[in-house]
């Protein structure tokens, strides 16, 4: 297929409709022209991890991690919601409809939250990544800590970024997962992006942060709505790390590396459900 490729659509994790898991954050974009997706199967349940979906002008196929393909004549790619979720590289720009809907919902100032954030995503694109990780955290740590059962009306809930900025609040979670969305969309890689259950000694209770990886082996820094500095892992012995997950697998914790892969991360319930509200995340 050499000289063939006409476009390439990398992925990252999403269940849409009766979809699968695929690697990321649930859309398909490409890096050449503005256009969005979502791969569908036509009947297969299961989840499947894809690599990436290469279009051509004779023939297009997906790759899977096995290095199996698969013609496309088994899926269809269906393009969609072109505003909501942008990379670094295309101009991120949220849907009147969705601000439309904030704004009804949640006020005028729902409206606000979420364009500074919009704005925020396009002016940040080119930090370092150390750059990033400060401006994101102090972006998000301004709002308001809730419970989800004052919050939401539910014992647990994990709140997509932008149900989190139009409601003004959260619990832990939806801190660290608006967090690990917007970085990722400022073109921090995924490999280095995990988020991280503890116990928090002081609180006597589960907490939810995200940490980055320069490396691997490295020890971690922490991004934490519990306070605004993000300290190495190795200084925060407030917390006992338990396990940590991503979009590509879940791990038992330790104090320095990632730990142990166990799975991945499409065993957690409230993740799938995330995702799944990703596209339209306000009803």
């Amino acid at each position: 297929m050499d000289g063939q490729f006409e476009d390439r659509i990398y992925c990252i994790p999403l269940y849409f409709r009766d979809l699968l898991m695929i690697d990321g954050n649930g859309l398909l974009q490409s890096r050449s022209s503005n256009r969005y997706g979502a791969i569908v199967l036509n009947s297969v349940n299961a989840p499947l991890t894809i690599i990436q979906l290469v279009l051509s002008r004779s023939s297009s196929v997906l790759k899977f991690a096995n290095n199996t393909l698969l013609p496309f004549a088994f899926v269809f790619l269906l393009f969609f919601f072109a505003g909501q979720i942008a990379s670094a590289n295309e101009i991120f720009t949220l849907d009147s409809s969705l601000l439309d809907t904030a704004e009804d919902k949640y006020g005028v100032d729902a409206r606000k939250r979420l364009l500074a954030w919009q704005q925020f995503v396009r002016e940040d694109t080119s930090r370092t990544d150390i750059e990033k990780l400060e401006k994101v955290n102090r972006f998000f740590n301004q709002l308001n800590f809730v419970s989800d059962a004052i919050h939401w009306s539910k014992k647990d809930y994990w709140a997509t970024p932008v149900e989190f900025l139009a409601s003004d609040g959260g619990d832990c979670e939806d801190f660290a997962l608006s967090k690990y969305f917007t970085l990722k969309m400022l073109g921090v890689p995924e490999k280095k992006l995990t988020l991280t259950y503890v116990k928090a000694w002081k609180l006597n209770q589960s907490h939810m942060v995200l940490t980055y990886y320069k490396t691997p082996t490295a020890v971690p820094l922490v991004l934490d709505n519990l306070i605004n500095a993000i300290k190495p892992a190795t200084q925060r012995s407030d917390l006992l790390p338990v396990y940590s997950f991503n979009g590509a697998g879940l791990w038992l914790a330790k104090e320095r590396g990632r730990g142990d892969l166990v799975g991945k991360s499409d065993r957690l319930k409230l993740w799938n459900d995330l995702l799944e509200r990703m596209p339209a995340s306000i009803q």
